[in-house]
């Protein structure tokens, strides 16, 4: 089962607030200061900001260009 539509609409960036992308195991932060990439694990996003980690500026922008967001 993957992640409802609904749920990702409602999860946010716990640090910022800020919306969140699907890409592939992991919730991507649309934040572009902190570049937060949030893992799932059986289909359990897991939304605790020590257990996150920040992705390189370069690959946050592939994504979010994917994604549609810049």
């Amino acid at each position: 089962m993957a992640l409802s539509k609904e749920l990702l609409e409602i999860l946010c960036c716990p640090e910022t607030k800020a919306d969140l992308v699907l890409d592939g195991d992991y919730l991507v932060s649309t934040d572009k200061n902190t570049r937060r990439r949030y893992r799932i694990e059986d289909d359990i996003p897991i939304m605790l900001i020590e257990e996150s980690e920040v992705m390189p500026e370069n690959e946050w922008m592939e994504i979010m260009k994917k994604h549609g967001k810049i």
